[in-house]
């Protein structure tokens, strides 16, 4: 029994992000880096001068650096006195960069933790309202898809392993639509209905982080209106239909990778929703919001 677009109403993942060099980080290395030469040379230098044991050596740097003061221990010697300026004027703006630094690296990491969470809930509320439809609608007319519809069936039971192995199958996966007996009228409106709510989803900053999400909108937005410029979806001849399929193909395929990444993000973060997507998988025919 094939599904229909009125049957259903319904990043950890979200969200593979590319890997870069964290400009705070490196500054991060280099300074912790700098901090240390600092330390072992005083602490060296202290031993030296000083004639003091490389425990003393380092409690000597330590508190020189971190300007606490001295109290059972100080300098004793000229060389000492001028070591330790030396280890203040180049210690203290080494000390001071590291916690500078770290504070800001994790104040960046909460900023991106909460940017991703906001994605991945504009992602959810994607699939809710348009997402999830589609899916079926394309997964109704793919002629290969009884090959892995399996796979898809996510369970409560799957571990990353298991979302891994789904992903990795996906990348060898011969998507097809298969446009012949495909009612594009029915699939017009749906998009056109959901244009205003697409576009407010494309002024929002937080898909800047995810760019594989924003050209999966801007796929679903071309397929729109390559629809709406047709005026007789039963007149169109057969090259023309096969454009069209090549464009929901592209939307089908970034629509399944997406949906995968959701489902992880969700099993991992909010076992509630993932209750509710597992029971309303796109891919199950025998879906059903009722629990059985």
């Amino acid at each position: 029994m094939a599904h229909s677009i009125s049957k259903h109403k319904h990043s950890r993942g979200a969200n593979r992000a590319m890997t870069r060099l964290d400009p705070i980080r490196f500054r991060l290395r280099i300074l912790l880096a700098a901090f240390i030469v600092v330390m072992v040379l005083g602490t060296i230098g202290f031993m030296a001068v000083e004639g003091i044991s490389l425990a003393d050596a380092f409690y000597f740097s330590i508190v020189t650096i971190a300007t606490v003061g001295y109290g059972d221990i100080h300098p004793a010697t000229q060389g000492g006195k001028i070591l330790a300026v030396l280890l203040i004027v180049v210690g203290v703006g080494t000390f001071l960069g590291v916690v500078a630094n770290a504070t800001e690296m994790m104040l960046n990491r909460r900023e991106k933790r909460a940017k991703l969470e906001k994605l991945n809930m504009v992602i959810g509320v994607f699939f809710s309202e348009v997402g999830t439809k589609l899916l079926i609608v394309f997964s109704d007319h793919d002629p290969n898809l009884n090959t892995i519809r399996r796979d898809l069936i996510a369970t409560g039971d799957w571990t990353d392993q298991d979302f891994f192995r789904v992903q990795k199958e996906l990348k060898n996966y011969d998507y097809s639509v298969e446009i012949v007996g495909f009612n594009l009228e029915e699939l017009r409106p749906l998009l056109l209905e959901k244009r205003g709510f697409l576009v407010g989803l494309l002024e929002n900053p937080v898909l800047l982080e995810q760019e594989s999400f924003t050209g999966l909108l801007h796929a679903v937005f071309h397929l729109t209106e390559e629809l709406e410029f047709r005026e007789d979806m039963g007149q169109l001849p057969d090259s023309d239909r096969a454009h069209l399929a090549g464009d929901i193909k592209r939307v089908y395929v970034l629509l399944v990778n997406q949906w995968i990444d959701h489902m992880e993000h969700l099993k991992d973060n909010y076992p509630y929703l993932f209750s509710l997507a597992m029971r309303m998988n796109p891919f199950n025919q025998e879906a059903s919001p009722i629990v059985k």
